[in-house]
């Protein structure tokens, strides 16, 4: 595995969320064919017309030249080489050229120079905003580039010259753009990858430490450790998934998961030995009694995980299938590889046995026993309550996503993209197609106009920039012709429009002519419009587009043989989070409904079954409830939450309820003592590893991904608060609806385990104990 793990890449790519065969993602696929990739500009900008003083001004030609000569760079656009169409009539065609044709020589000759460089309407609130003064950079990618490692250096190297421009003018650069989000996204993973594995390693190492008192299990687990993460990697490396913002994680939560594992099997290891100071028998009945409960219990967990399968989504699907392969392969090396050592180290110490009397976890077990045996009735009234205010708090959860959710709030690229949106209403691509219904058919008279309609339409839209289209593109071309007043941006009369495509026809590249195959496909059926908009999330661009944008295109286009459909990077990624959030909710019920399943094939009881599902969906509950309360959006990162922390915490009740079931055949179906033992036996372990999960869990609060964040600590509050409903409602249940023998319908799986013959157990039995009663046939 270690081998494999060789092969293991980063992902330079979004994560992909519409599966490619829904409707609208084969629609955006056919537009990324046709009109190339929309989002793969990165946009610097500068507050304030300070860039055009001389000094400043000099300084910012050369950066834009040396950007220029970046590998990977396919143009840059800037107001020191904005480009506009010249006639030439004596070849009557157009020719692109600078707006700025020589460098000024002084700041008498820019600010002449600017006078013409404000007549260019085409670039209006586009690339400069006369109004602030504030103007734009903008920087496109080669596609071999944008998504691949060769990214990284490219992105150093510019940022290298904005650092210099920035120190020898005193000016900030803003920077933003969707490769830039995904840069500083595919860098924080890797940094963070590192860090978490560190932490989440630490923490359980402190806290084994705290509760076994002992450096021997901290070194049993600390190597299994290192197998689990050896163990993903490898399988990364194995099925050719690369290194996401998801998978990137699972190193640091295998590591969280598999601890608890190690807990229960040297904890009962430490039990048993201190019955019988024999140190074989006590490995032999750990793995008889805790081995099948941690296949059982590591099922669960793993169901957790890979019923994102099932959502479709193909970064969800890789997450889930390494996450669960590595949970089952937790099991094996657990119950493999920890008999192993501990049948080579020497037998337990005293003090290594001491951590078994502990008086504060002794106390709150204690505790927790009392208030199951005389405070039932407080703990459900209790539970009532929360369950009350929980679900009036869930009817506050909202479904709200942005397209940099995940970076904190006072990172600079949040700040910097405030000043995109204020000035130039923002960066996010948003795209209209609009489809004439035949080939050539933006020939057809109206179309144009149609086209100017739909852009001046969008374009008055606040949260919406200035369209670029044909439309445009021949406003352009038009005030060119007429020698570039501006009166003359408008659309050419059809006169004019059959002199335009003359001259069009004569110009090659250098005419602009390749510019506007931007704009319209090869078989002049569909016609571009393109914009960029803010970033105000889900609820606003959902109401935006089905209230306003929709109706007011189908409206624009119902007395013509036109269409108009929207598309692009930000209305996927809105229709994204939608079929995510969706789809982990069915993951949800799919993970409840087998988990159930295996509950009825343990157990052999309904009741049963509802017992020990009702502690682990109350916590699902209340921490749906806390998000409520707090405004914490239901997105693709809270939603993950549920479907995960309920595989983990349902292993609690495995535990619990394995125990008591041994206890109540051991007991003649006594419930009361079977719940008192199984408090006072499982209770240390359940708490022991809670903790573990807790702060193995709770670790994920310091990223910079606020989806990251919102996972690590709802995640970690969820299993806190199921370690309480486990160790006190389940219990309580336990006590209220007691399941006796004859409700058995058939003999569950954990009694079978039990009654497997171990020789070595002979020496226990002590004649002087054994007798015989005489029972009525009844009975």
């Amino acid at each position: 595995m270690g081998w494999q793990g060789r092969k293991a890449e980063m992902s330079y790519e979004f994560l992909r969320i519409i599966p490619d065969t829904d409707p609208e993602m084969v629609y955006y696929n056919q537009f990324l064919e046709t009109f190339g990739e929309d989002a793969n500009a990165l946009i610097l900008g500068f507050e304030d017309d300070k860039i055009f003083e001389f000094e400043n001004y000099k300084a910012f030609e050369g950066f834009t030249k040396k950007v220029e000569g970046i590998s990977g760079v396919n143009s840059v656009i800037s107001v020191a080489n904005l480009p506009q169409l010249v006639v030439n009539r004596d070849e009557k065609k157009f020719e692109l050229k600078p707006v700025f044709d020589k460098s000024p020589q002084s700041q008498a000759e820019l600010d002449s120079l600017r006078g013409l460089f404000s007549q260019q309407k085409f670039y209006e609130n586009k690339v400069f905003n006369a109004e602030t003064g504030a103007s734009l950079v903008v920087i496109a990618f080669e596609s071999d580039y944008l998504n691949s490692e060769k990214r990284f250096p490219m992105m150093d190297e510019i940022f290298q010259e904005c650092d210099r421009f920035e120190e020898e003018t005193g000016l900030h650069i803003r920077r933003s753009g969707l490769p830039f989000i995904r840069y500083i996204t595919s860098t924080k993973v890797k940094k963070e990858m590192s860090l978490f594995l560190g932490i989440s390693i630490g923490v359980t190492v402190l806290v084994m430490f705290l509760f076994f008192r002992s450096f021997t299990p901290v070194i049993v687990a600390l190597m299994m450790i290192g197998i689990l993460i050896v163990w993903v990697t490898g399988t990364l490396g194995l099925i050719g998934y690369k290194i996401t913002i998801l998978t990137g994680l699972l190193p640091p939560i295998l590591v969280v998961i598999g601890i608890p594992n190690s807990i229960y099997l040297i904890n009962k290891f430490h039990q048993e030995y201190s019955h019988h100071q024999n140190k074989i028998k006590a490995i032999t009945r750990m793995i008889k009694k805790i081995g099948f409960v941690t296949l059982i219990t590591n099922t669960t967990t793993a169901i957790g995980f890979m019923v994102l399968i099932f959502t479709g989504i193909q970064g969800m699907m890789e997450f889930g299938i390494v996450a669960g392969i590595n949970i089952f392969a937790t099991f094996v090396i657990s119950v493999t590889y920890i008999p192993a050592v501990l049948s080579y180290l020497p037998d337990p110490t005293t003090k290594q046995l001491k951590h078994l009397e502990f008086t504060p976890t002794g106390k709150l077990i204690n505790g927790i026993d009392q208030v199951v045996t005389t405070k039932r009735t407080w703990v459900y009234a209790t539970t009532f309550v929360i369950v009350i205010a929980s679900i009036v708090g869930l009817m506050k959860v909202k479904s709200n996503s942005y397209m940099v959710d995940d970076l904190p709030e006072g990172f600079s690229v949040r700040q910097d993209l405030a000043f995109f949106e204020d000035n130039f209403s923002g960066v996010m691509p948003l795209e209209i197609i609009v489809d004439t219904g035949s080939k050539k058919g933006y020939r057809r008279k109206g179309t144009f106009e149609k086209i100017e309609e739909i852009s001046d339409f969008v374009s008055s839209i606040d949260e919406v920039s200035p369209a670029i289209s044909m439309a445009t593109f021949l406003k352009a071309a038009n005030q060119a012709y007429n020698g570039g007043d501006t009166i003359d941006y408008r659309l050419p009369s059809k006169m004019e429009l059959a002199t335009i495509n003359k001259y069009f026809k004569n110009s090659g590249e250098n005419g602009g002519s390749d510019l506007s195959k931007n704009f319209v496909d090869s078989t002049g059926r569909y016609l571009r419009i393109s914009m960029r908009m803010a970033d105000i999330g889900s609820i606003k661009m959902d109401s935006l587009i089905d209230t306003k944008i929709r109706p007011g295109l189908d409206e624009i286009t119902e007395d013509s043989r036109l269409s108009a459909a929207i598309t692009g990077t930000t209305r996927v990624f809105i229709k994204g989070n939608d079929f995510l959030i969706e789809n982990l909710k069915n993951s949800m019920f799919l993970a409840f409904f087998l988990i159930a399943i295996i509950m009825g094939l343990l157990f052999g009881n309904l009741r049963m079954i509802l017992i020990s599902l009702i502690p682990n969906m109350i916590p699902l509950l209340i921490t749906a409830g806390i998000m409520g309360y707090l405004d914490i959006p239901l997105k693709p990162s809270t939603a993950l939450v549920f479907s995960i922390a309920f595989g983990i915490s349902v292993d609690d009740s495995i535990h619990f309820l394995a125990k008591y079931r041994q206890e109540l055949v051991m007991h003649r179906y006594n419930p009361i003592n079977a719940i008192h033992i199984s408090i006072r036996e499982t209770g240390t372990s359940m708490f022991y590893t809670s903790i573990v999960l807790f702060f193995g869990f709770v670790i994920f609060t310091a990223s910079d991904f606020g989806g990251t964040v919102a996972l690590g600590l709802l995640t970690s509050i969820t299993l806190l608060i199921a370690m309480l409903t486990n160790l006190v409602l389940l219990p309580c249940l336990l006590y209220t609806f007691e399941v006796r023998r004859q409700q058995m319908r058939f003999t569950p799986i954990f009694e079978v385990v039990e009654d497997f013959y171990l020789e070595d157990e002979d020496e226990e039995i002590d004649l002087n104990q054994i007798r015989a009663e005489k029972r009525r046939d009844n009975e």
